[in-house]
């Protein structure tokens, strides 16, 4: 019997399986169409091809095809992983950490609102952030179509070097080595390691609005729900994103206003009593630091902080101060600094407790602090600030309310919105009924990414606050969440008829 080489055996094995008339009628495949881009990022083989499903299908009939997956047996958390991954991979944290890469950013927020929704709303939130996706997709492609780089594997670092590797990487804003830095830690630690490394940088300087923490917050949150198996390319966009300093020279070599205050602040958390976990909730305490913050400098903000502490104060009134004040620069200007503001301090404050050393708790606290004051110093940038006050709510009802009719009242009036909402959550209304109210309007009527982000913060952190305070942080809230008078998008229809 002759010998049986590869290429008579396939040939052999075709012809005998009935397939060769099948291979003939595919045609032949060039070198290029079987060939991979060894320069670009690749995932494992189990996620790539849906990842590849979304790059490469086009935006008119994404949902539709989607839909199609979803009903041959395709997954959340697949889907999920498949389109955070996909973002990282074609959209660039550049020139700042917010636009078009929201389509990132928003992923864990659309999560958090797929958790919350009833079931017939349930696939709304994550189809409607794939069509973001291809929105941002296509900016980026006009921008040039940055795509992340495959990893430099001559150079990532042993495991028992990557950890110092990063951290002189990071203070000194040193992309390739933090790259590759990031890559050999990821490798080698469990996500709290690597995130507890992290969170002090993430929050360091104030570039970009505070997108840079919120990255880093959302990023581990989607992570924990989708598994570190998928972390190394979304840390080394994390990493990337926050060494940004567009437009800055080298901030470790400068000066910066960006700066600043995470610099103040390394000094001053050496100044907190070891006893700071142990203080007394405090209401008088809160009042007088929103009150504070209303108009003061970001030093005196995390001065005060440190005083308070020091005095007993529980950190717990603090934060009930933190998120106060960022929901009253919302009163003050409506847009999309003051929603930041929001956002920053839900990201923080989510890093807060989760990071396991003390210190870098200390900063995160002094570090939300700080960025309040710069909030409102980049919205009175844009205009005038209104002398509104979140502790100066009204109780007093001026109609007759109820849930629906407040969010009709936000379409004509949201000063007079915020106070019926005031008084019908002090009046011992449900805030379960507003939520759920608010985040299906998001739904409905939410026509960007901010809709997504910011409802999903807020309607999350009312939550985390004292009775006192979390009454007037959701009804400062009026002035962002979407009307009931809004029109509702075309998208859902879209949604609900592919998903049947």
């Amino acid at each position: 019997m002759a010998p049986l080489n590869r290429r008579h055996f396939l040939a052999a094995t075709a012809s005998g399986l009935g397939l060769s008339h099948v291979l003939d009628a595919l045609g032949p495949l060039s070198a290029d169409e079987v060939s991979m881009n060894k320069g670009i990022a690749r995932f494992s083989g189990e996620i790539e091809p849906l990842v590849q499903f979304l790059e490469n299908t086009p935006r008119d009939v994404v949902i539709e095809e989607t839909a199609k997956r979803i009903q041959a047996g395709v997954g959340y958390r697949e889907l999920l992983a498949a389109l955070l991954l996909a973002g990282v991979r074609n959209v660039q944290p550049r020139p700042s950490v917010g636009f078009k890469f929201h389509a990132v950013l928003v992923v864990n927020s659309a999560h958090l609102a797929s958790l919350s929704s009833s079931s017939s709303d349930r696939w709304l939130p994550i189809l409607w952030a794939i069509d973001n996706f291809k929105s941002s997709q296509a900016r980026d492609v006009n921008e040039g179509n940055w795509t992340l780089a495959a990893v430099d594997e001559a150079n990532v670092p042993k495991g028992h070097q990557a950890s110092d590797q990063l951290g002189h990487a990071l203070e000194h804003w040193d992309e390739s080595a933090a790259d590759v830095a990031i890559t050999g830690l990821v490798r080698t630690a469990g996500a709290n390691r690597v995130f507890d490394q992290l969170a002090v940088h993430a929050a360091r300087d104030f570039r970009s609005i505070g997108h840079k923490v919120i990255y880093l917050s959302n990023a581990f949150r989607t992570l924990q729900t989708i598994g570190w198996d998928y972390a190394e390319p979304v840390m080394r966009s994390l990493v990337y994103a926050m060494l940004n300093h567009q437009g800055d020279p080298n901030p470790s070599e400068s000066d910066l206003p960006a700066d600043r205050p995470g610099r103040f602040n390394r000094e001053l958390q050496g100044k907190i009593s070891d006893k700071w976990r142990h203080g007394k909730i405090d209401p008088d305490a809160t009042r007088d630091l929103v009150r504070t913050l209303h108009d003061c400098s970001p030093r005196d903000a995390s001065e005060l902080v440190v005083d308070m502490i020091n005095r007993g104060v529980a950190a717990q009134s603090i934060w009930d101060a933190l998120f106060a004040s960022a929901s009253e620069l919302s009163m003050r200007q409506r847009g999309i600094v003051a929603l930041h503001a929001v956002t920053t301090t839900n990201a923080i404050h989510h890093a807060f407790r989760t990071v396991g050393d003390d210190d870098t708790a200390k900063y995160l606290l002094l570090q939300n602090a700080s960025f309040l004051p710069m909030f409102v110093e980049a919205a009175a940038g844009r205009g005038k600030l209104a002398d509104r006050r979140v502790d100066e709510l009204s109780s007093e009802p001026t109609r007759e309310i109820d849930v629906p009719g407040i969010f009709r009242t936000m379409g004509s009036d949201r000063t007079e919105a915020s106070h019926q909402m005031y008084a019908y959550l002090s009046g011992g209304g449900n805030p379960q009924n507003v939520v759920d109210h608010a985040r299906r309007l998001v739904f409905l009527k939410g026509s960007d990414s901010h809709d997504y982000k910011f409802s999903s913060a807020a309607l999350e952190d009312y939550r985390v606050l004292t009775p006192e305070w979390r009454n007037r942080f959701l009804a400062a809230s009026t002035y962002q969440l979407r009307s009931e008078t809004e029109p509702t998008r075309g998208l859902v229809n879209r949604i609900r008829t592919a998903i049947g």
